[in-house]
């Protein structure tokens, strides 16, 4: 049987890259997923490319009315969450601490920790008990590259919602864990400087960078009765980049 055979799950974030990888997995597992993103035109292609027992809900996880309005989908629709994977994310990569601004520190931390932690709240009162959400880290939480100062930190905020919902909602049997990818070969590079792809993947123990079907089976392991006995945790996908 497939392993989200008739579960519903949500993920933000998902027109594009790792989230949308994991949406097309988890349809193919038996599940039907709702998946949002702020460009309506990108939704809409995501949503094609996806192909069946999908839902597409627009909005910005830094919205309330967004996030209340995605909640109504839900509600008026499947009427239920078994699976969230919390993965919407802004960032500025390359921005040292000193050309920090209100405005871009405000930019990541109103997506990265305001909208994850308001988007499981919305989403909490339709959450199945022994739902599974999962929370969409990275590794640059565990380093300390130049340039990376308010992504990282965003990120690390994770690491601790995990730690304390998992206490919070364990009388639901609610798992909470963190999925942290790093040198994952995604359409971001394409914006990076030249050789940025080459220099990163010389670093990878494993010796390449990772594709993005490897963070989506991640997902799914945490996502379902795989992992029943996993919560709390802070899982790196990485190639050991992060662990060596």
């Amino acid at each position: 049987m497939a392993k989200l055979d008739g579960k519903v799950a949500v993920i933000t974030g998902a027109t594009s890259g790792l989230a949308l990888a994991t949406a097309k997995l988890f349809v193919a597992e038996g599940a039907h997923v709702v998946v949002t993103g702020r460009r309506q035109d990108r939704l809409d292609a995501a949503v094609a490319a996806i192909g069946h027992d999908v839902t597409g809900v627009a909005g910005d996880v830094g919205e309330f009315a967004d996030l209340a309005r995605l909640a109504d989908v839900v509600a008026a629709g499947p009427g239920r969450v078994d699976v969230l994977v919390a993965s919407a994310a802004a960032w500025t990569w390359g921005e040292r601490f000193t050309d920090v601004t209100e405005e871009s520190f405000d930019a990541v931390f109103g997506v990265n920790v305001r909208g994850t932690f308001f988007t499981v709240q919305k989403l909490l009162p339709l959450l199945s008990d022994g739902a599974s959400v999962v929370l969409i880290g990275s590794g640059a939480a565990e380093k300390g590259d130049a340039g990376t100062t308010v992504y990282a930190a965003s990120k690390a905020a994770l690491r601790s919602f995990a730690r304390t919902w998992t206490t919070e909602l364990k009388d639901r049997g609610i798992r909470v864990n963190v999925l942290s990818p790093a040198a994952i070969e995604t359409p971001a590079f394409a914006d990076l400087p030249p050789g940025f792809k080459e220099r990163i993947a010389a670093r990878v123990p494993v010796g390449r960078l990772g594709h993005e079907h490897e963070i989506a089976t991640a997902a799914l392991f945490l996502a379902s009765a795989d992992s029943s006995f996993v919560t709390g945790i802070d899982l790196p996908v990485d190639g050991g980049i992060g662990q060596v």
